[in-house]
C-alpha cells in the first residue's frame, strides 16, 4: 500500500509489517497504526515511527540499546500478557527522542517507551518508574546511563 510520509515522500509499505497500537500514543490516542521506517539502509538506530492515517504525524525514535547498556526495561505480569509474551526480552523496544542542535543537546524518553511483539506486529506505549523522560544525549558522553 502506498502513504504519504513526512520524511520520506510517498512510499510502498508493506501492510502486514504496520505496527497496531490498541490505545494509540500518549497523546495522540485516535492514531492506532503506524510504520517503523529507517532513515539509513545500513543503520537500525534512528527510525521513524510514521503514522499510516496522518501523513505529518511521525516521531524520531531509537533503539536504545544500541546507546545504553544498562537500560532494561521490565514490564509488568498484565502488560506481558496484553503484550502475549513470557518475558521483557521478548519484546522490541524503541524510545523517542528530540533531535535538536546541536546533537548532544538532543534527549531521549527512556521513560515511555515504544514496545512491539514482532511476531503479532503488536505495539504499545507504556510507562516505566525507574528511567528518565528527558535523558540527553550529552550524558552518555559522560558516562551517565540512567
Amino acid at each position: 500500500m502506498k502513504i504519504l510520509t513526512k520524511h520520506f515522500g510517498e512510499i510502498d509499505i508493506d501492510r502486514e509489517t504496520t505496527l497496531k497500537f490498541k490505545d494509540g500514543l500518549f497523546g495522540f490516542e485516535d492514531e492506532k497504526e503506524f510504520a517503523l521506517l529507517q532513515f539509513s539502509e545500513e543503520d537500525g538506530f534512528l527510525l521513524s515511527l510514521q503514522s499510516i492515517k496522518t501523513p505529518y504525524l511521525a516521531f524520531t525514535v531509537v533503539n536504545p540499546f544500541m546507546l545504553i547498556n544498562d537500560y532494561k526495561p521490565v514490564l509488568s505480569s498484565d502488560e506481558l500478557k496484553e503484550m502475549q509474551v513470557e518475558k521483557s526480552e521478548d519484546l522490541c523496544f524503541y524510545n523517542m527522542c528530540t533531535i535538536n542542535k546541536p546533537v548532544s543537546n538532543s534527549t531521549i524518553n527512556l521513560r515511555c517507551p515504544i514496545v512491539i511483539n514482532d511476531e503479532t506486529r503488536q505495539a504499545k506505549q507504556i510507562i516505566l518508574d525507574n528511567y528518565e523522560m528527558r535523558f540527553s544525549l550529552s550524558n552518555l558522553e559522560k558516562g551517565a546511563c540512567k
